[in-house]
Order: structure tokens, then C-alpha cells, then sequence
């Protein structure tokens, strides 16, 4: 293989990790959707070592166990801080809704 189609086939798998972590973003705010609905905190550490653990045990190389652990660690916080974003933005509709007496529902996707 010549390093143009190495480059590529680089470029496609970085089309796909976009996807997937898109994907993984959005059942995150659904997990945090379902968090507040039900009172749940945001950070739950046991999960998260949970998660941890699938990985390395799914780990089959070249990356070592720790530098997975560190990207998923990445990811995972930007997954919380994107389901904190929510909350936070929910919060403020809802006090300024309070405030001026609205009772309109929430519309759809917010991208």
C-alpha cells in the first residue's frame, strides 16, 4: 500500500470515528435526559469504571491499555460536560419561562 492510500484509508476511518462518537454524543444526552428525569447524578464514577474496564478488556493492541484509558477518559468528559451543557441550558429556559409565565413546549434537535 503507497502512503496516498494509506492517507485515505486514514481519512475513512476518521469519517467513521466522527460518526461514531456523534452517535455516542447523542445517546449521551439521551442518558442525561434520563438521568434528570429519574434524579440520577450526571457523574457516576462506578460506571465509568465499568466502561474503563470493557475497553481494556476489548483492547487487542497495538494501543496499550493505558493510552485507550486516556482517550475514552477524554471522550467520557466531554460526553458529561455535553449532558451538564443540557441541564444547565434546560435550567435557564425554565427559570425564564417561570419568569414570564410561558408554558410552549420545548422544540425539537438543538444542533
Amino acid at each position: 500500500m503507497t502512503l496516498d492510500e494509506l492517507r485515505k484509508h486514514i481519512d475513512e476511518m476518521d469519517r467513521q470515528l466522527v460518526d461514531l462518537l456523534s452517535r455516542r454524543a447523542e445517546a449521551a444526552l439521551m442518558a442525561g435526559r434520563l438521568k434528570v428525569a429519574t434524579s440520577l447524578p450526571i457523574y457516576e464514577p462506578a460506571r465509568e469504571k465499568r466502561i474503563y474496564e470493557n475497553i481494556r478488556a476489548m483492547n487487542q493492541g497495538p494501543l496499550p491499555d493505558i493510552e485507550l484509558t486516556h482517550i475514552f477518559e477524554r471522550i467520557i468528559d466531554v460526553m458529561r460536560t455535553l449532558q451538564r451543557n443540557e441541564l444547565a441550558s434546560k435550567r435557564q429556559v425554565g427559570n425564564s419561562d417561570q419568569a414570564t409565565g410561558s408554558l410552549a413546549p420545548e422544540s425539537g434537535n438543538q444542533k
